[in-house]
């Protein structure tokens, strides 16, 4: 338990200065009688008067008054540790500095932030700081961003008394995403505390005391987190780095520009930084609502994968079945005349999970010009009852942020913490400091949280609906109950039933005590395009072209293998467009390369239903161009020309059909829970005996889902790692 210094109460003078300006006395009175009149203190800083909240640190204090104090160990989302001293300040009659990040303020006090006494103690905290660590600003990779290079400059002196030898520490592995370096380690532990208390993995703790002091993990792992890149960014000097950015560009010489993540459906706020063309490193970016400063680490390092098995040039495919490369003009002629030859159901649609809204209605619009309406999306969602016809039915409505004031939740079939990581992490934020209780129905895994096990039946869905499960009252009791069932969930032959098992479950709760305005019934996808191809009418799931297998297929970034070859006629067409040579590709008999996520500017919707856009950071490699550019070009030469020719009238035409779409960064709201469940009484609500086990349940499987991932070394390298430390788990032991 942190013990914060005792300050005798001769120290707290009820008046600090007798004298001065008659401005700063009228200010004083006024801020005085403000103070009195509720649960709110007076404080000054530098003879600045501040009302604070009790309870308030004397660093808070400081920075509501703009005074910027310097600082290690603390951080605003970690817990207090008070062991670095950098935020050492002077408060007027009491004879020691005090450390302002663990200290309250208390009535009265003057907190002299740059005495001659504060500047004296954070010379001396500097100075110790600096007796053991490296001189390696040359050649480390955290200069230019460093807080220890910062403020040493700015607080430091210019000298050192210490002439003993410099200690040296054993650097640590901790697996392929970051590099140590622990004789640079100021032991401030911001990567314990973020290891246990963010990711809620315990591998990183300190051993041995004083000079002898050392962060590890104990026995040498791998720090099997999937948002342990972060501890890079909370490092205050170069001891943790990233291994794939190691040695590559000075923070100085890149080009940043802030974008949103698509390799899974939370849309995290990141920025890209760029030199000469290539992405060197994705960083996060904040946002309260979204991810606040944090980021997966399928996020931070798949970025190497957007350079490697890329589609550059237009190919089609010869008479002996080889594809060759072509020209835009050869290609786009071909595209057309297939196109020309096929009306109605002859010609069929599938998108994949990275696709933007951009290219989404203008591939649904051409379609339509042929007359076809067969648009379908890779992942499944029920069709019976309510189907997608209704927005609420298929969005995280609760919303992120909003996780954080239920007091009950229920998983169903998901496994949020590989699904959606920073999703999963505003869980055990709420788990951890709200008391949230937290259910689950489906495989038994570890959420980095403890939660009630209720079982794998989807049958125990169906009992708790109908009131005879005992997780029945428990839900009845809660004032903000929270359901989260995974799109992968909904994916089974018997996914209306369970989603009329839900509904059915959010009626009875909302028919409680519960607020009317809170929602209680959420959706949480896997996949960025889901939300905005269901908003604009396509069809999820490809079951209908297994059925009737069309004349031509276009496949837009379709590369999750939900249709072979094998499944279409003899003479079906292929066309497929799309950035990486994945799994649609090589059974295609046209290729047009299209732009990732970096190279263009596009909107996507999250999970919750928030429309963000992703910025151009670099250009598309060789021939390859934006999707819905391609999509004009090809309806003009077929003679269904598409009326925009610029991403403004794009979004025009995304705003007729769905505005939400054009609206960003902001929420719409849906609530159509009760007409949901009434459609859905119609449906058949037997459920199969098979368990509620969503695709994705290992570390091994979160690494690699989508065309960018797989095609990244450093992801393959993470999945080399983890099976290679599963199976040391499971060997025996060797006497």
């Amino acid at each position: 338990m942190l013990r914060l210094p005792v300050v005798s109460r001769s120290f707290l003078p009820a008046a600090i200065t007798k004298g001065g300006a008659a401005a700063t006395n009228n200010a004083r009175t006024a801020a005085t009688a403000t103070a009195a009149a509720s649960n709110l203190l007076e404080v000054f800083v530098d003879g600045k008067p501040v009302i604070v909240e009790a309870g308030t640190t004397v660093l808070q204090a400081c920075e509501k008054a703009g005074m910027q104090i310097p600082r290690f160990c603390y951080h605003e989302r970690l817990s207090v540790a008070g062991n670095c001293r950098m935020c050492l300040v002077e408060i007027e009659k009491v004879p020691k500095p005090v450390a302002a990040c663990a200290m309250p303020v208390m009535k009265g006090w003057n907190i002299l932030t740059n005495s001659e006494k504060t500047r004296k103690a954070r010379e001396g905290v500097m100075e110790f700081l600096l007796a053991n660590h490296p001189l390696d600003c040359p050649i480390c990779d955290q200069g230019g961003e460093c807080d220890l290079q910062d403020q040493s400059m700015q607080f430091g002196s210019d000298r050192s008394r210490f002439t003993e030898g410099k200690r040296a520490v054993e650097d640590k592995n901790i697996g392929p995403l970051i590099k140590t370096i622990m004789t640079r380690c100021i032991q401030c532990t911001r990567c314990v505390r973020f290891a246990s208390e963010i990711a809620g993995v315990e591998d990183l703790g300190t051993t041995g005391r004083g000079n002898d002091l050392q962060i590890g993990t104990y026995v040498e792992k791998m720090f099997m987190s999937e948002l342990s890149g972060n501890i890079i960014d909370i490092c205050p000097v170069g001891a943790l780095t990233s291994k794939p950015y190691a040695f590559t560009a000075r923070p100085w010489e890149t080009r940043k520009t802030e974008s949103i993540d698509v390799l899974d459906a939370v849309g995290s706020n990141i920025v890209v930084s760029t030199r000469g063309g290539e992405v060197m490193r994705i960083l996060p970016r904040l946002n309260e609502d979204i991810n606040e400063e944090w980021i997966s680490d399928k996020t931070r390092f798949a970025y190497d994968g957007l350079k490697r098995q890329r589609l550059t040039q237009p190919m089609v495919k010869n008479e002996s079945g080889q594809l060759i490369p072509t020209t835009w003009e050869d290609v786009l002629t071909r595209v057309a005349g297939v196109l020309q030859g096929v009306k109605g159901n002859d010609v069929a649609a599938v998108v994949g999970g990275l696709v933007d809204a951009e290219a989404l209605i203008s591939l649904k619009d051409m379609l339509n010009r042929l007359n076809s309406d067969n648009l379908y999306t890779e992942e499944v969602f029920p069709m019976e009852g309510a189907g997608s016809d209704l927005r609420s039915n298929y969005l995280l409505n609760t919303g992120i942020v909003g996780i954080e004031e239920a007091d009950m939740l229920l998983l169903v079939g998901t496994n949020p913490r590989y699904e959606a990581p920073l999703f999963n992490a505003r869980i055990r934020k709420s788990w951890l400091h709200n008391e949230l209780q937290v259910a689950l129905v489906g495989k038994e895994v570890d959420l980095s949280y403890t939660y009630d096990y209720l079982g794998e039946s989807p049958r125990i869905l169906q009992e708790i609906a109908s009131g005879t499960h005992p997780f029945s009252q428990v839900l009845a009791k809660a004032k903000h109950p929270v359901v989260v069932v995974g799109s992968s969930c909904l994916q089974r032959q018997d996914g209306a039933a369970i989603m009329a098992a839900l509904s059915t479950i959010t009626q009875n709760v909302l028919s409680g005590g519960v607020e009317k305005t809170w929602k209680v019934f959420n959706v949480l996808h896997r996949v960025a395009s889901q939300v905005a191809a269901l908003d604009l009418g396509y069809k999820p799931g490809v079951e209908a072209i297994r059925k009737n297998p069309p004349k031509v297929l276009f496949l837009l970034g379709a590369d999750a293998g939900c249709i072979t070859r094998q499944e279409l006629t003899k003479d079906s067409i292929i066309i497929y467009q799309g950035h990486h040579g994945d799994v649609g590709a090589p059974m295609a008999d046209i290729i047009l390369p299209g732009a990732a996520y970096t190279e263009k500017c596009s909107t996507y919707v999250n999970t919750e239903g928030r429309a963000q856009q992703t910025r151009v950071a670099v250009t598309p490699p060789g021939m390859a161009r934006e999707d819905w550019k391609i999509i004009r070009a090809i309806s003009e030469l077929a003679g269904v020309a598409l009326p925009y020719d610029t991403v403004e009238e794009v979004r025009d035409r995304l705003y007729e059909v769905s505005p939400n779409l054009v609206q960003y960064d902001n929420v719409e709201e849906a609530n159509y829970f009760k007409q949901a469940n009434e459609l859905y009484k119609a449906v058949n609500q037997a459920v199969l005996t098979e368990p509620l086990v969503p695709p994705q349940l290992t570390v091994k499987d979160f690494y690699m889902t989508d065309p960018i991932s797989r095609a990244s070394q450093t992801m393959a390298k993470c999945v080399k790692a983890v099976t290679e430390g599963a199976q040391a788990v499971d060997e025996p032991a060797i006497c």
